[in-house]
């Protein structure tokens, strides 16, 4: 639980700068750098704004950690045991890259609506004259009812390809 509070203290500000970058390069354009924009949004709107989304995205952390690790062991263990693979074997590594890889993009499918939560919340116009910031349970409904489910998987595929290819070698790599 400590892994998923710390990864999403430094993951929330990461996502808020992309996010914003991102909005800005097709919008404003007045942040030249990530630190740049982190400067500027503190300066307006002080140092917590960089923790603006911290409680959907510390969900999703958990989400996300929890399923990757899980399945990954599960799924190493069954293909070991379907391919009959032990340490005597000539290639028992194969079943790591492929249980990290699968754990990988399952893990992204599965906490993927929170991601989009995430980014709906972090996406939001920061200014002081602006309406006000809608909660994640708002953009969550918003969501559903403008989108529905297939709302909350909005641009899935590729991170499940790239989440099965990163947490492949990831997983290699470690082990």
């Amino acid at each position: 639980a400590s892994g998923c509070f710390f990864a999403s203290t430094v993951s929330t500000v990461e996502n808020l700068l992309k996010t914003q970058m991102q909005i800005d390069n097709i919008s404003k354009r007045q942040f030249k750098s990530s630190l740049h924009c982190a400067k500027t949004l503190v300066h307006h709107h002080g140092p917590l704004v960089l923790y603006t989304g911290h409680g959907v995205n510390t969900v999703r952390e958990a989400a996300f950690m929890s399923s990757y690790f899980f399945v990954y062991e599960g799924l190493r263990q069954i293909i070991m045991h379907s391919f009959q693979l032990t340490t005597t074997t000539t290639h028992p590594e194969l079943a790591i890259p492929i249980a990290g890889g699968m754990s990988g993009a399952f893990a992204w499918f599965f906490s993927f609506p929170l991601d989009c939560v995430r980014a709906g919340v972090q996406g939001q116009t920061l200014d002081s004259h602006s309406p006000p910031k809608k909660s994640a349970v708002r953009i969550f409904r918003d969501l559903i009812q403008q989108k529905g489910i297939r709302g909350l998987y909005s641009g899935v595929a590729p991170s499940i390809v790239r989440a099965f290819l990163v947490s492949g070698s990831r997983f290699s790599a470690y082990k």
